[in-house]
């Protein structure tokens, strides 16, 4: 139902994805808010939040711009992240949808678009700083992954402005997130027996809950963080060995040639539900420092064992090798393997699956 306007000067903000997860939660959150004139909740279908405008659409619709004709700020939630998702379905989900939602932004004359992406852009590398500064260089890897997806949004949101005057685009980059209903590559890595480990390397571990992603955005949308990028996280970040404590799961150290390159055949044979380079978010560091939002007062509620643990709970009873989630004599045979940790539980799931086919 349609909620008659407050009395609040603050901005009318649309939201894309509303009815489901982040898009959600930021939905509830703004609707409560003294700040916020009205909250627009965009959606393929209507949504339980209270106290918000629906209006119902495809965020793909060239027709979108006519939904915003009175938004001011506009936040772009309705991304595919499921490893599960076609991989050519999601791109056009993901990067048509950040398109038109920028262009109809601009045709609507909205003065705000926030595009929702992730701190996988910058890339893992074992080179990288620890923390890096919001600013550093991107150096995710262009490819058919989700996080070539990521990485084609923000080439849209720096486009964007050139091609709107008067618009402004800010990028939101959480780390790797945590809380209710994510299902993400980085989360499945805990569902192995055993935590994948490149040898001489050793990763650092920076959670996002959604909730503290929710409370970012709030004041990126109140314009309480001016800068074009803003990374989102908890404070700090786990060692190896605080994660391994922390689960009660041991590393399995493999070389990086043996581990990608095996990875990489896994997926070219379908078996595995991303590319090779994907892996490198769990081997190897990608912490960023959230400096923007911590100069603005923002505070994680989360710190990263909490968030951990929270991702532990998710994933209770469940069984994955290399992103891959197993059942029923898979999950078994991984299980009481424990080595068949990433690439070489994956290996023998190719092997069953052959000799199965042969007999």
């Amino acid at each position: 139902m349609s909620i008659r306007a407050r009395r609040s000067t603050g901005p009318v903000v649309a939201i894309t994805g509303a009815a489901t997860g982040v898009g959600r939660g930021l939905a509830t959150r703004l609707a409560q808010s003294g700040e916020i004139r009205k909250v627009v909740a965009l959606d393929d279908h209507r949504g339980d939040v209270p106290g918000v405008t629906w209006r119902v659409v495809d965020v793909r619709d060239p027709l979108l711009s006519g939904r915003l004709a009175d938004v001011d700020v506009i936040v772009h939630l309705d991304v595919e992240l499921s490893p599960e998702a076609d991989g050519r379905e999601r791109r056009t989900h993901n990067v048509r949808g950040a398109q038109t939602v920028l262009t109809a932004a601009g045709a609507a004359r909205v003065r705000h678009v926030v595009l929702v992406t992730s701190a996988t852009v910058y890339g893992a590398f074992a080179d990288n700083p620890v923390p890096l500064p919001e600013d550093s260089p991107l150096r995710g890897e262009h490819n058919a992954s989700l996080i070539g997806d990521f990485l084609e949004m923000e080439e849209l949101a720096q486009v964007a402005p050139l091609t709107h005057p008067g618009m402004k685009v800010t990028a939101v980059r959480p780390a790797a997130l945590v809380g209710p209903g994510i299902d993400t590559i980085v989360n499945r890595h805990f569902e192995a027996p055993r935590l994948l480990a490149v040898k001489g390397c050793s990763p650092r571990w920076q959670f996002c809950h959604v909730d503290d992603l929710v409370s970012a955005l709030e004041l990126v949308v109140l314009d309480k963080v001016s800068v074009p990028a803003i990374a989102v996280g908890c404070d700090g970040w786990l060692e190896q060995d605080e994660v391994e404590r922390i689960t009660g799961k041991r590393r399995f150290e493999l070389p990086a040639a043996l581990t990608f390159g095996t990875a990489q055949r896994l997926y070219r044979l379908g078996v595995t539900p991303a590319p090779a380079t994907e892996l490198h978010y769990v081997v190897y560091p990608w912490v960023l420092d959230c400096a923007a939002l911590r100069a603005a007062g923002w505070k994680p509620s989360y710190d990263n064992a909490t968030a951990l643990h929270v991702l532990l709970e998710e994933a209770a009873g469940r069984h994955a090798v290399a992103g891959r989630r197993l059942g029923g004599k898979e999950a078994t045979m991984a299980t009481a393997a424990g080595a068949t940790v990433a690439v070489i539980g994956a290996a023998a799931v190719v092997r069953a699956r052959r000799k199965r086919r042969g007999a």
